[in-house]
């Protein structure tokens, strides 16, 4: 039996050549300078692509035969009849992996500056790692990069970009390159201010006349200088008398996030679930998720006698810990890992959730929120999740092409 550590051995230190080709691009290219190689009886060993507006970087890494100059001769002719440019590399070894510890880091600007791309970059190199490969995402309404990074470690490399980007006013998210990153399962999104504009329980009360009032206490409590619970009550409390109605009225008035049925909708053709958690009201989000099609709920209950709101709840809050321990159910419920599930949320009641969470995203979220999260994004647009994902916009709209609603 052949020890595989010998093989490795021989692998890496076997003769290459490296193609590669660059120039405008166009039908045929590719294949012409593969059926040049083929009469050789050469191995592939690698071969990357990439066009990047209309012109063409193809590289090939191939065995390399004793003597390589007649192979470099034909394919300078060829590159003569083609008009384009082609090197020939010799080298030794084989397909070598990326170095240890690998991350996904998308970079979200409106706009993306060069200036803002080269200072990531920068940043990047400071550390010792390297920039194996960079994508685009997104072109509308934002600017979105996927840079794929070998030599160090995701927590090391969230910590200098999480700075580089409030410098550069860009939303950078760093995720572990691992194949775990294109597994995740079941998005937990928030209410209020997330999935859709606005605060609901301030849309009540502006129908009883008491916006100011609990707009203050709102904006405290999702500061986190404030107990949800407690506040929750207070707020509730100003609502007793209003009608059952006002609830209907305040639904058919809201609305969704930019981008959340894009979101929802392109997720669910890819088998994940949804669900939502609010400190809201669940005479709301039932009819949210049934709307949009979304797998599990839960939020607060308003208490109801004779049509009117009595300025209670029913049951128990769902409060900080309750939205953490909703997201578990959740999981629990779908069969999905932790590790394979996305909270979203924007106040301090989020913030157990986003921990609990494989991927925390605060989205347009409190200062305390932001710091404390895996990721945060500051445009307003809730489909810009989709690129954390490693879905492109352009596979979205193909999607869409392809399956009208």
């Amino acid at each position: 039996m052949t020890d595989l550590g010998e093989v490795e051995k021989a692998a890496a230190e076997r003769p290459t050549l490296l193609v590669t080709l660059t120039g405008t691009d166009r039908p045929g290219l590719t294949s012409a300078v593969l059926s040049t190689l083929a009469t050789r009886g050469l191995e592939v060993i690698d071969a990357e692509q990439v066009v990047l507006r209309g012109r063409l970087v193809l590289g090939v890494l191939l065995s390399a035969p004793r003597d390589h100059q007649d192979v470099k001769d034909e394919l300078k002719a060829l590159a003569r009849v083609l008009d384009v440019e082609i090197s020939v590399k010799k080298g030794v070894g084989d397909n070598e992996p990326r170095r240890k510890g690998r991350s996904q880091v998308t970079v979200i600007g409106h706009p993306l500056s060069a200036a803002g791309l080269a200072a990531v970059a920068g940043r990047i190199a400071d550390t010792g790692a390297n920039i194996d490969r960079i994508s685009r995402m997104a072109r509308y309404p934002v600017t979105a990069m996927e840079i794929a990074v070998s030599g160090v470690e995701p927590e090391a490399l969230r910590t200098v970009l999480a700075q580089e980007g409030v410098r550069q006013g860009l939303d950078i998210a760093v995720q572990d390159g691992g194949l775990y990153r294109r597994a995740k399962r079941l998005i937990v999104m928030d209410v209020d201010s997330t999935l859709v504009q606005g605060e609901v329980i301030e849309m009540l009360a502006a129908h009883a006349g008491r916006l100011a009032e609990v707009a203050a206490v709102t904006e405290k409590a999702m500061r986190g200088e404030l107990d949800f619970a407690d506040s929750l009550r207070h707020r509730v409390a100003a609502l007793e008398g209003l009608p059952a109605t006002a609830l209907d009225e305040v639904y058919a008035a809201i609305e969704l996030a930019p981008g959340a049925r894009t979101l929802v909708r392109t997720l669910k053709r890819l088998g994940y679930q949804f669900a939502i958690v609010s400190g809201g009201f669940s005479q709301i989000t039932d009819r949210l998720a049934g709307e949009l099609g979304i797998d599990y709920a839960k939020a607060n209950e308003l208490e109801i006698v004779d049509g009117t709101l009595t300025g209670r709840v029913v049951g128990e809050i769902v409060d900080r810990a309750g939205k953490a321990a909703a997201l578990r159910q959740f999981a629990e419920r779908s069969g999905t890992p932790l590790s394979q599930t996305v909270a979203i949320g924007d106040g301090a009641n989020d913030l157990d959730m986003l921990a609990v969470a494989g991927l925390g995203v605060a989205f347009n979220a409190k200062p305390v929120v932001r710091a404390a999260a895996d990721t945060h994004l500051s445009v307003p647009y809730l489909d810009t999740i989709l690129y954390l994902l490693g879905i492109s916009r352009e596979e979205v709209e193909a999607a869409d092409a392809d399956n009208p609603a």
